[in-house]
């Protein structure tokens, strides 16, 4: 199905993650996007495949964030190689890129010059730290920038403990999505005014945005939200508990008021609700380390699917279990929900995890797997109006692969 970005051209310069999973996301949305990559080793995170351990014959990784997308390897350290990617950014919407701004503007990439030749075209900057300021040129993967600076880590740490280590791409793929949202805009406002612009984020601002809320709690009353730590949780009815199998979960009772009452009936102590130590939020703060450990007592009594049936059974008790990712991949609401999708693989089909928007009218799906390197250089070449001689010619002098 074509999706609401087809005819939407896209010519992606982009490495590891962030910018590849802005592209992916417009690929899977319908956009033709042309990944450009430098010719022999190609985009660093095709190395994934290695990086995970030994020589593995799939990268998912890399396939996630490129599915749909078609590969041109072109060698933009030659004057020729940079006029063919000129070329095809003349003839694009969108400049899609992580690369930093100097090595961008060495290479005649930058924003002013590109919009000067195509002024309806859409740049898009993915960097670590902006565009402006005294680190704006600073190597960043997520884990510095998103993870370490933006104050997430730190916000996760439990006091006298190691920061914990993010999952891979975790701020890549957020800030990967919050670029395809800016240059969705920058295409609906091209409509009207019939210009391009440049569209910027960084890994920073998607960390910052995303541990907003202590961020916003420190700058307006000037101090910091500490850790939580379950033991001494101020609410207890919003915390994690082990069952009696040694299965994790989670309650969620964000309305202290309004979910303390099920969880009392849910655990068989309704007289709770009454008692001074518990009846009130503040009293159950005052007195949480004791009621932690009398709840952590008794939800070990029984397997996490009995407690299930349990909560299920009761209005206005909020609770999920902490899944590992086996059970996320096995999970029937994932599927129901739309998180995994077949991606077409030759005569079949490969599962892969699904960007997280869906499209009522103009739906649409991946059209095929992550491309081979320089896999659609002589279509894309095609398209520019060369010819065999030509792309041969090209090729034997190693502008394209």
């Amino acid at each position: 199905m074509p999706g609401p970005m087809q005819d939407v051209r896209v010519v992606e310069l982009g490495v590891w993650v962030a910018g590849p999973a802005g592209g992916g996301i417009l690929a899977d949305w319908g956009a033709d996007v042309v990944k450009i990559e430098p010719p022999g080793s190609g985009d660093p995170a095709r190395s994934f495949a290695k990086i995970l351990g030994g020589d593995l014959p799939f990268n998912p990784p890399f396939e996630m964030d490129n599915r749909s997308k078609r590969s041109i390897a072109l060698d933009l350290s030659s004057e020729e190689g940079r006029a063919l990617a000129l070329e095809l950014i003349d003839g694009a919407d969108v400049f899609l890129s992580n690369i930093r701004s100097s090595a961008l503007e060495r290479l005649g990439l930058g924003p002013e010059a590109l919009m000067q030749r195509n002024p309806r075209l859409i740049y898009a900057s993915l960097t670590g730290y902006g565009l402006d300021g005294p680190d704006s040129d600073k190597p960043a993967y997520d884990i510095a920038a998103f993870w370490a600076r933006s104050g997430i880590a730190w916000a996760l740490t439990p006091r006298d403990a190691d920061p914990p280590f993010q999952r891979g791409g975790m701020g890549d793929h957020g800030a990967g999505l919050s670029t395809a949202a800016a240059i969705s805009a920058a295409l609906y406002e091209r409509e009207k005014s019939g210009k391009g612009q440049l569209v910027s984020t960084s890994l920073l601002r998607q960390g910052i945005y995303t541990i907003s809320f202590d961020l916003a709690v420190t700058c307006r009353l000037g101090v910091s939200m500490q850790p939580g730590h379950r033991a001494n949780m101020g609410n207890p009815t919003v915390n994690n508990y082990v069952a009696g199998d040694g299965k994790r979960f989670w309650i969620v009772g964000l309305e202290a008021e309004r979910h303390w009452p099920p969880l009392t009936e849910a655990v068989g102590h309704p007289e709770w609700q009454t008692d001074e130590r518990f009846s009130t939020p503040g009293a159950r703060a005052q007195n949480a380390t004791e009621l932690i450990g009398q709840l952590d007592a008794i939800f070990a009594t029984r397997p996490l699917a009995e407690w299930a049936g349990i909560f299920d059974g009761l209005e206005d008790f909020f609770w999920a279990p902490v899944q590992s990712v086996e059970e996320v991949v096995s999970d029937p609401q994932v599927r129901a929900a739309g998180g995994l999708i077949e991606v077409p693989d030759g005569d079949s089909t490969t599962t892969l995890p699904n960007t997280p928007v869906d499209f009522g009218r103009t739906r649409c799906e991946p059209r095929w797997m992550a491309p081979d390197l320089g896999q659609h250089s002589e279509e894309v070449l095609r398209e520019l109006g060369r010819d065999e001689a030509q792309i041969d010619a090209l090729r034997q002098r190693g502008v394209v692969d």
